[in-house]
């Protein structure tokens, strides 16, 4: 069977036509890696893919010609069966009162052929939310500054972002991803391409909280703190290295004399994360010993295995991997505090935290999972109007072959790790649980292939584990959207995600707010477009193009965009053009959320990152304008609170 014959035979798609409607067809020597890099399924016989049945709601599967009747089926749980029958024709009528769950399905035919395959039954729908129409501040926590932390935002300064939005009347605070980074490349600051997603960042740690932190640090520290205090750039490996030192420090006070009530919390964590806190903690530990990729270490350590992780921990490492473990039960109390901070004050979602579409090849997901992570290949996007050459980003997906191997476990820990402390979360491109494209390393953006993914499965598993931690699911559902997608998720009650940019009809107008969907985050930009005085002031545009980038827009056309957008701000009855005028259109839509950006709210004119460049700017280190504690006093409240008014929570 040829390259091309094969990859049919796997859905994938080899030839796709981009956003400019040109034919691509993917180069054969990117194809042979493609499907290398992809672990082998067993064919399939009776089914084409893993059993969705959503409970309370009638639920069949379709049976393929080769299954020789009767078929019997029974479903387990482990070694239990949950149900088992059989059927004469070609479709399994499932029963109606299956209990929700995971399972393994198992299949013989008549000639005693058989298989397995996943079997979900999920809640009809993903988690509601049990509000009606409310607002999120918006804030890039590395930026926050704040007269007392240590030249980045923390979780403090999250816990005084809690207040502060409350008392404005929102119901929450959205914020960049919060995954774990590699703590020995901290210049590797980017959010969305993490070490993990299974774990959090100790960057955002307030050591001063910690009961261990010794107060002679501050006066040891206190130049450096002074200038990492005063600078508008995030300084990473200065940080880095005051907050590691004290993290360590602390580690050795807790060791040395542990009080008992946090030795028994940080014990319960450890038991609680089992088995991927150890797993992580070693990772880390062999990371560091070896300081290569983790497929160049020896080949004992290139899979993880239970028992020799056991056998080092207990060996001369075990100490450094218990600091490991001891700092993310320290960002996870932390993390914890402010969920429970916001729940007090009575607010509706509380934390909303973006999930990245993927990791980095030689960080620990993608060493922990290598049957549903294909190191070799990364996620992007073909060319299309904005990225005429097309997109890779440099991450490490799943891939379906191996989720469906694995029954999806690999993405419901992802979900469970980012749900935790969240009252909703954001899936970073969404279109990739119908399809992904994939570009192998080594070939250019141009040279990927769409691989299906098993979008029913995913979309179930995701509404098990909404509705498990009672979190809403907004899919950033931007770009190129295949046909029937957003129905399909709509439908099970996965929120899209609205940009009023993006939000124009052919002739550039500005859709009105009756065109907005109710089950949806709406929002003026992202973190990836010109803030609003940005966007006004044409900054964006002239910033591209000293950086030698095409920004896709003319001045004429922004001039044109400007005057469109006055328009429809007077067809809805606003006067004024100004940010607070912008909100208070976005606020009047059907749609139950509305996110604000504090960088709209200051009129900071650079956006925190810029598709495309790496070094040339300042991505995801530009530091806000003034400190957390004279926010309330710089913005316009009364005019916020007149745009916010209808959707406005009364504070307690």
């Amino acid at each position: 069977m040829d390259l091309f014959a094969r990859a049919k035979e796997l859905e994938i798609q080899t030839e796709f036509l981009d956003g400019q409607g040109r034919r691509h067809v993917t180069d054969e020597a990117a194809l042979k890696i493609i499907l290398d890099a992809l672990p082998v399924r067993a064919p399939r016989r009776f089914l084409d893919e893993a059993v969705v049945v959503r409970s309370r709601l009638p639920s069949r599967t379709e049976l393929k010609p080769a299954a020789k009747l009767p078929l019997r089926w029974k479903i387990l749980a482990g070694v239990d069966v949950i149900a088992q029958d059989e059927t004469h024709e070609s479709v399994i009528v499932w029963p109606a009162d299956l209990p929700e769950g995971s399972y393994r399905l198992h299949l013989t035919d008549a000639s005693a052929a058989s298989e397995e395959a996943p079997l979900i039954v999920s809640p009809p729908k993903a988690y509601r939310g049990d509000f009606e129409r409310g607002w999120l501040l918006a804030v890039q926590l590395y930026s926050v500054r704040s007269g007392r932390n240590w030249g980045i935002g923390d979780f403090t300064d999250l816990e005084g972002l809690i207040e502060t939005a409350s008392d404005l009347g929102a119901d929450g605070v959205g914020l960049n991803p919060l995954h774990a980074l590699f703590d020995d490349r901290p210049a590797d600051c980017s959010p969305y391409s993490p070490n993990s997603r299974l774990f959090l960042n100790p960057l955002y740690i307030d050591v001063e909280k910690l009961g261990e932190f010794q107060p002679g640090t501050l006066v040891e520290f206190g130049d450096k703190l002074a200038g990492l205090r005063a600078g508008d750039i995030v300084d990473y490996v200065a940080v880095a290295g005051l907050k590691w030192h004290a993290l360590r420090s602390a580690f050795k006070t807790f060791k040395a004399h542990p009080e008992a009530y946090l030795l028994q919390d940080f014990e319960k964590f450890r038991a609680g994360r089992v088995p991927l806190l150890s797993r992580f903690a070693c990772f880390e530990v062999l990371r560091h010993k070896f300081n290569t990729p983790w497929w160049e270490w020896p080949e004992e350590w290139r899979q993880p295995d239970e028992t020799k992780c056991a056998r080092l921990r207990e060996g001369s490492d075990k100490a450094e991997i218990e600091f490991v473990e001891f700092v993310q039960w320290t960002a996870d109390r932390q993390l914890r505090a402010c969920r429970d901070l916001a729940k007090r004050l009575g607010m509706k979602v509380g934390l909303y935290l973006d999930v990245a579409v993927g990791v980095q090849s030689d960080g620990f997901d993608a060493w922990n999972e290598q049957v549903a992570i294909s190191r070799h290949l990364s996620v992007g996007a073909p060319p299309d109007s904005l990225n005429t050459a097309g997109q890779n980003w440099g991450l490490a997906g799943f891939n379906a072959a191996g989720l469906e191997i694995k029954f999806f476990e690999p993405y419901r820990e992802m979900l469970r790790a980012s749900m935790r402390y969240a009252g909703a979360i954001r899936l970073d491109h969404v279109l990739g649980l119908k399809r992904l494209y994939l570009v192998p390393h080594g070939f250019a953006a141009n040279n990927g292939v769409y691989v299906q993914m098993p979008f029913e499965a995913l979309l179930a598993a995701t509404a098990q584990e909404s509705v498990a931690h009672r979190c809403v699911v907004i899919g950033e559902d931007l770009g190129t959207v295949p046909e029937g997608f957003r129905a399909k998720t709509a439908d099970w009650g996965i929120w899209s995600y609205q940009v009023m940019m993006f939000e124009r009809d052919e002739h550039g107008s500005f859709r009105g707010i009756d065109h907005y969907t109710p089950n949806a985050l709406v929002t003026f930009n992202t973190h990836d477009l010109s803030t609003y005085a940005g966007w006004r002031s044409f900054s964006d545009l002239a910033l591209k193009r000293s950086l030698g980038i095409d920004p896709g827009e003319s001045d004429e056309a922004r001039w044109h965009a400007l005057t469109r957008l006055t328009d429809i701000l007077r067809h809805h009855g606003i006067d004024r053009h100004d940010f607070y005028a912008v909100a208070g259109f976005l606020a009047r839509t059907k749609s139950r959320l509305l996110a604000i950006s504090l960088e709209d709210l200051l009129g900071v004119v650079d956006q925190p990152n810029i598709p495309g460049t790496v070094n040339e700017h300042p991505n995801w280190r530009r530091r806000l304008p003034l400190a957390i504690e004279a926010i309330t006093s710089t913005i316009d409240v009364p005019a916020l609170k007149a745009a916010t008014g209808g959707r406005r929570r009364a504070a307690t």
